[in-house]
């Protein structure tokens, strides 16, 4: 159809109130209009936590500016991955961005033989997908460890998280090897599962193994802020006795008692260019990985 004739046709629909179908339009281009956000959690209120709030601002902006919508869906249980894979199957969505993977995870396999665009929010356990966005876990574990040992810190021990993702792995990584590199022994980690009443429970094993240490890095602001309240229960001040470090710096790290010191990572950012980089793909170009840099903010806990 020439320019002409299709800003006839399109000033007509105007005048006429015409609104098109999404339905048929999909029908017609096999695209749905939509990008879809699965996570692989087992929590339904995953979605509320400040962490996935911000990233979905981010993807949302994105979408919005290349005229998608969003969809966002839990991968929780068997029946739920099977309503994923049979949204990838089917081509329900132009594309998907995927996060929260654990190792061994079927929706990495279900990802790879997908007929569509898929994106990885972080990069999954024991592969490497050809497009992901994330941030420098390593580099800023390292950085809020090697603080600690700055502030004269000697037994500092790690709430990390779970050790079947990779953010987990990797930010323990970069705690330990800042220890090693100080030429400190890095005690042995507790793992927690990224929540609030876990980095409690941890942090109390880790005072009754370890009752002299004096420095804890936890692997995000949740667990850091149940540290902060169990080490108030023991009768140990922060930071004279244990200075603490999170990592995310969301409200919950400026809200703390103390506020916390943290390694901040860009969240909304990563949602924003997971959905730009899957806009890309639906395009039909070729972009490249993102690892998104972090940085250290210091508040009154270290």
């Amino acid at each position: 159809m020439s320019r002409s004739k299709r800003e006839a046709v399109e000033r007509a629909a105007r005048q006429l109130g015409y609104v098109p179908n999404p339905s048929a339009r999909a029908l017609a281009t096999r695209q749905t209009g939509a990008a879809a956000l699965i996570v692989s959690g087992e929590d339904p209120s995953i979605f509320a936590d400040p962490f996935y709030a911000q990233v979905i601002v981010g993807a949302s902006q994105a979408l919005e500016e290349a005229d998608l919508h969003l969809m966002l869906c839990l991968a929780a249980s068997d029946r739920g991955r099977t309503r994923v894979e049979e949204l990838l199957r089917s081509r329900g969505a132009d594309g998907v961005m995927l996060m929260a993977l654990r190792e061994n995870d079927p929706l990495t396999r279900m990802a790879q033989e997908a007929e569509i665009p898929v994106v990885f929010g972080g990069r999954p356990v024991g592969s490497a997908p050809r497009w992901y966005v994330d941030v420098d876990n390593v580099g800023g574990a390292r950085e809020a460890t090697e603080y600690l040992v700055s502030l004269g810190r000697t037994r500092v021990a790690a709430i990390c998280g779970r050790l079947d993702t990779e953010a987990g792995r990797a930010r323990y990584r970069g705690h330990r090897d800042a220890l090693l590199a100080a030429g400190l022994d890095p005690l042995p980690p507790q793992e927690g599962d990224f929540t609030e009443p876990s980095g409690a429970a941890a942090m109390a094993v880790l005072l009754a193994d370890h009752p002299d240490l004096d420095g804890v890095f936890a692997a995000n602001d949740n667990m850091a802020a149940g540290a902060l309240r169990m080490l108030r229960a023991s009768g140990r001040a922060v930071p004279d006795d244990v200075a603490v470090v999170g990592f995310d710096d969301l409200t919950v790290a400026q809200v703390a008692d103390p506020p916390l010191t943290t390694v901040h990572q860009p969240v909304t950012a990563l949602g924003r260019e997971m959905a730009r980089m899957l806009v890309t793909l639906i395009n039909g170009q070729e972009p490249t990985p993102l690892i998104l840099p972090t940085r250290l903010v210091t508040r009154s806990s270290a």
